[in-house]
């Protein structure tokens, strides 16, 4: 008698927390104001993807960027988190899925930041400890580990075809139905599925007989090769296009984005108070994002 109640008491216990966990993830916040010029100015400084935006296209970003921050926490494990950390990890989260104005990470409930480098129990400091970012399963579903330092690399080298944070963000997209496979089946139209498997497997094998430029952690199985060349789309577009056409012309319909003809350029400007304000409001910085620095 006593074990049977033990059981049914956790099974109710289980299905009020499924219920609770729907119940919240029902209550999707959207902004109701726009973006601050703090939050603008971060974008313009940091995210080449944003400058590369028209004008209309920057409104929609930061309004994705705005949802994002409403409906996920970013917390820091034995770290700070900034605001700059939040619109690098919001901005992530965006690129991929940027040309997919309803989506949402409703898979996601919590990014973590770690100070560096992790192993596969989360530990830092350990030889084994040569983990950058990692989407969560078991206990740990709903929820992203990030490094920190990756985070910023990813945004501040723009040669080196990697950014950690849109690779972890691809594995989300993919899991959306279920598994993480290397088959987005939210973004990927049925009748590219055959081409798209058969053109992954090809590539991998030139990673094998070192034919390829692309990461070779990409050689580890298509759901990371997927994440790799999703890096390499978005982060060289115009060199991607160039050394590997095939991939990704089938790589602008999983995003439906054409990324090549994008003018990726960081801003550069050498500011001084008196320097128009980055943010694009027309006033001096010292008026405006540097009122108080």
């Amino acid at each position: 008698m006593i074990m049977n109640f033990i059981i049914v008491l956790a099974i109710g216990i289980s299905l009020v927390w499924l219920l609770l966990r729907g119940f919240s993830k029902n209550k999707w916040r959207e902004p109701k104001s726009g973006i601050s010029k703090e939050r603008k100015q971060i974008l313009t400084t940091k995210v080449v993807f944003y400058n590369s935006l028209s004008a209309e296209e920057k409104l929609q970003f930061e309004y994705k960027i705005q949802e994002f921050l409403l409906n996920c926490r970013i917390t820091g494990v034995n770290i700070d988190v900034d605001l700059t950390d939040q619109i690098l990890v919001a901005a992530s989260a965006v690129i991929p899925v940027f040309a997919f104005p309803e989506w949402k990470y409703t898979n996601l409930d919590e990014v973590l930041l770690y100070p560096g480098n992790f192993n596969e129990q989360f530990q830092m400091y350990n030889a084994d400890s040569n983990i950058l970012g990692m989407v969560g399963s078991g206990y740990m579903e709903g929820k992203m580990i990030l490094s920190k330092p990756a985070l910023h690399h990813g945004f501040s080298n723009e040669s080196d075809k990697k950014n950690t944070a849109v690779h972890e963000f691809v594995h989300l997209t993919d899991k959306m139905d279920g598994n993480i496979d290397g088959l987005p089946s939210i973004l990927l139209e049925k009748q590219y599925a055959i081409p798209w498997i058969d053109l992954i497997s090809k590539k991998i094998e030139e990673i094998y007989e070192d034919r390829s430029d692309i990461n070779p952690y990409g050689g580890t199985n298509k759901a990371e090769f997927f994440a790799v060349a999703s890096e390499y789309f978005f982060e060289k577009p115009k060199q991607f296009a160039e050394t590997h056409p095939e991939i990704y012309a089938l790589m602008t319909e999983v995003f439906n984005q054409n990324m090549r003809s994008r003018n990726f350029k960081r801003s550069k400007q050498s500011l001084s108070r008196n320097s128009q304000c980055p943010c694009g409001s027309g006033l001096k910085f010292k008026k405006c994002c540097g009122r108080g620095h």
